[in-house]
């Protein structure tokens, strides 16, 4: 039997540096304020994701995924439950200087847990809005401890302005940080480890500095000078009422924009194989989903798992998914 897509409800966060956009752009009811992130796609237990439609709705997709493993598909890794994460983020202020470990080291440091490589999509950004990504010249460990210690760390980083529809990927070991003014979509590895090198000094709601992971970011982060990230070249692919174009493809997921725009008798399929699940992110328009007699209205914000071998889609209406395969 053919397998039915269901929307997904988010997990939120209230990191200090977070803003309003994501409710205010996206529609996000969540109680928190700021809303840093909301984790739109996650069963990791740092911020799992409810089903929000269909005969699972109102239980955890981690517990969904466990009773239905083979919604994973033949994914090697599905076993080990769902192998990314997907996010909104609103970085209202700076976020930290910060690197992420790879498999190999959290595997071996953290209790199994995954290393992080991952993906920014700029949905929309300020003028003036940059991101970090590396060094801008090679330092040993000794200058970057220091730099770190006393303040001057910024001075060694390269920035890069970001502007809407950007993509960078950033993998583990990049000293990297999303700036002020930036409103991204982050697919990355199932993982939430974070290394802080350098938070500018700020406090929490509680007066407290956040801590930071100096000598583990030391050992994981490439202090090689980084080259200046360049968008990857990108090729529209168009068929009736719809055109697609791949953003970036790596070991742990690929990610396509799918932008659908049909009259009122048009409609555009799509249907995940047996291989692999897909998750849609809705990032602009509305438009309505049928499938084996049912439909879905999806407005921007909006996130839609699709098992492996699902039913067919159809798609109406003015707008545009991430595509995210595992």
């Amino acid at each position: 039997m053919k397998r039915k897509p269901f929307l997904l409800a988010p997990a939120g966060k209230d990191y200090l540096w977070g803003g309003n956009r994501l409710k205010t752009d996206f529609a996000k009811a969540l109680p928190l304020a700021p809303l840093a992130e909301t984790w739109e796609c996650s069963t990791h237990p740092d911020g799992p994701s409810m089903v929000a439609s269909g005969e699972y709705a109102g239980q955890s997709l981690g517990d969904v995924l466990r009773q239905n493993p083979d919604f994973l598909g033949t994914h090697p890794e599905k076993d080990g439950g769902l192998p990314i994460l997907v996010k909104l983020i609103d970085a209202k202020q700076d976020l930290s200087i910060q690197v992420h470990p790879t498999d190999a080291y959290a595997f071996a440091r953290e209790q199994g847990q995954r290393g992080k490589t991952e993906m920014w999509y700029v949905l929309d950004a300020a003028r003036d809005a940059s991101l970090i990504y590396g060094l801008s010249r090679d330092l040993d460990a000794e200058t970057v401890r220091q730099a770190a210690r006393d303040g001057t760390l910024p001075r060694y980083l390269q920035r890069v302005p970001v502007q809407p529809d950007d993509v960078f990927f950033v993998e583990a070991g990049t000293i990297h940080a999303l700036g002020a003014g930036a409103l991204v979509a982050e697919i990355q590895e199932s993982s939430n480890l974070t290394y802080r090198l350098y938070d500018y000094d700020r406090v929490d709601k509680n007066g407290q500095k956040r801590p930071l992971h100096l000598e583990k970011a030391l050992e994981v982060a490439d202090l090689g000078a980084a080259p200046e990230p360049r968008q990857p070249m990108r090729v529209l692919r168009y068929s009736p009422g719809a055109a697609r174009e791949l953003l970036c493809r790596c070991r742990y997921f690929e990610v396509y924009r799918l932008m659908v725009n049909t009259d009122r008798r048009q409609v555009v399929t799509y249907q995940a194989d047996e291989y692999s699940f897909r998750v849609l992110l809705c990032v602009r328009g509305c438009g309505t989903i049928r499938f084996a007699g049912e439909s879905l209205d999806i407005c921007r914000g909006d996130c839609l798992f699709v098992p492996a071998d699902s039913e067919e889609l159809r798609i109406h209406g003015q707008i545009s998914f991430l595509d995210i395969r595992g």
